[in-house]
């Protein structure tokens, strides 16, 4: 798997935002602060998501419908974590428990501003939950 340097975008990851720029200026948001606040990231795009890994998976990128149409933004990116517990938090638009002890969250960013230190805060844990598990 191929090791992206922080602060170059991915020529596959463009392709995967091709004629969505709203999508991608989430994205490059969300990459940046993943790229700096979290050691060893490397990157694996595929056509239905963008997985972010250290020593294993810890968050994705996809445009999954994690509501109803009619409740979704025009313009968004969904970012999935796993963490050990649920979290109680009205910004997770889905929470579900796929296996004992292991929490999916799906998160539905439309603005820049929703990548903030609270979102990170869970990323990093996600990040951390995978290198032990």
């Amino acid at each position: 798997m191929p090791r992206k340097e922080a602060g170059t975008m991915n020529g596959d990851a463009l392709c995967f935002f091709d004629g969505k720029p709203e999508e991608l200026a989430l994205y490059e948001a969300l990459e940046a602060r993943i790229f700096s606040e979290i050691e060893n990231v490397r990157l694996k795009v595929s056509k239905s998501q963008i997985s972010f890994y250290s020593r294993r998976l810890f968050a994705c990128v996809s445009f999954l419908r994690a509501r109803r149409k009619a409740e979704l933004p025009a313009h968004y990116i969904v970012l999935t974590l796993g963490l050990d517990r649920p979290l109680d938090t009205p910004r997770a638009a889905v929470v579900t428990e796929p296996y004992p002890n292991r929490w999916t969250h799906h998160f539905v960013l439309s603005r820049k501003e929703e990548i903030d230190d609270e979102l990170m805060g869970w990323v990093k844990q996600a990040a951390v939950f995978a290198a032990v598990k």
